[in-house]
């Protein structure tokens, strides 16, 4: 019986969320998130039997439903789908799209099999579920890995738009899948089930706190968004055709840049980007890009990051004064939260602010 409760609180909780995620009141991500509500619809209707029993529909069976059944099926597509246009706003279906659709028929067609002939073919239907829904969330993992990289071209702070959130639901949807097998086929009993609905209703609440926190991952401005769009992580090198800009061109810009920075200090502005600090070169996004990756061998963010952290080096080194906590620094070196400053610091310097703070006092 507590696994048919928890199993219908997942379900309302999950219909709760793919309302709150289509109905978007915060009107970001708005493609990226009504995709997600579908996905968290889809994967609460495999709990829709447990609500069903309590509500007293003791016979109601999805899987007695070829249409329904491939609904399920569709779960793990729906969520690559969401991660695509988390990924990337100006996503859309094209040719490439069939690819998506092969499993799925095959799916329906052995449902059909199975419940309108004598073919009893529900290992199978099992096996193509468990192998359908490991290969997109691979695929997801590495669309949001390439996503992480990429964000770095234009954003100063990543920490609020980098999808981590997804990454890991994505590796604990994984483990979940393989304890749920693992409990069901080979020891399943009530107590277990009941210890794996309450494992995905930690994991419900969790999705509903980092995704109802994420910003707009990229920029809102049309133009500004489909420059950032076309940046690519492998920027073209000197030597290749697609020369943005002359050699002199660069030398002339780097002077410039490097003066902007030392006197305007730009970096200390916790949202720039690399529009906003193109405008100031009065050049394009892609050529600041350019001149990044060849003048500087950086990208975006580890060249306005690099300021940052020599600014909190100065301020670490020269605190007898102001007293700042490392809090404080990290906010006035132009990082928004503690923890990026740590991470970030760390990769930069390979110590911690703290350490680099005691190690500096010897």
């Amino acid at each position: 019986m507590l696994a048919q409760v928890t199993g219908a609180f997942i379900f309302s909780s999950l219909v709760l969320l793919t309302f709150i995620f289509i109905a978007n009141p915060l009107k970001v991500n708005s493609k990226a998130n009504l995709w997600f509500g579908m996905y968290l619809f889809l994967w609460g209707s495999f709990w829709f039997e447990e609500a069903a029993f309590l509500l007293g529909f003791l016979d109601f069976k999805i899987s007695s439903n070829a249409f329904l059944a491939l609904l399920q099926f569709l779960t793990p597509i729906t969520f690559y789908i969401s991660i695509a246009y988390f990924t990337n706003p100006n996503f859309a279906f094209d040719s490439s799209s069939l690819k998506l659709l092969p499993l799925p028929i095959l799916y329906l067609i052995l449902s059909i099999l199975t419940i309108y002939t004598n073919h009893d073919l529900k290992l199978m239907l099992l096996i193509l579920m468990i192998l359908h829904s490991i290969l997109f969330s691979i695929i997801s993992i590495l669309k949001i890995r390439k996503h992480q990289r990429k964000i770095q071209l234009f954003a100063s702070n990543t920490s609020e738009i980098d999808l981590k959130w997804l990454e890991y639901l994505s590796i604990i949807s994984l483990v979940n899948l393989a304890l749920a097998v693992y409990f069901n086929i080979i020891y399943y009993n009530t107590p277990l089930n009941s210890y794996m609905n309450f494992a995905v209703l930690v994991l419900i609440y969790l999705t509903a706190y980092y995704g109802l926190k994420q910003k707009e991952v990229f920029p809102v401005d049309r133009q500004e968004r489909n420059e950032t769009l076309a940046l690519e992580i492998d920027q073209p090198s000197l030597t290749e055709k697609r020369q943005l800009l002359s050699n002199e061109r660069i030398i002339e810009l780097k002077s410039e840049l490097t003066k902007l920075m030392e006197k305007e200090a730009p970096f200390l502005q916790d949202e720039i980007n690399l529009s906003s600090l193109a405008n100031a070169l009065n050049i394009t996004a892609h050529q600041l890009s350019y001149l990044l990756n060849n003048g500087f061998n950086q990208n975006f963010f580890q060249f306005i990051n690099t300021y940052r952290v020599e600014r909190a080096k100065q301020l670490l080194l020269n605190n007898q004064e102001n007293k700042l906590s490392i809090l404080g620094i990290a906010f006035e070196s132009g990082f928004k939260s503690k923890t990026s400053f740590n991470t970030t610091f760390k990769k930069i310097t390979g110590l911690t602010p703290s350490q680099f703070k005691k190690s500096s006092n010897l």
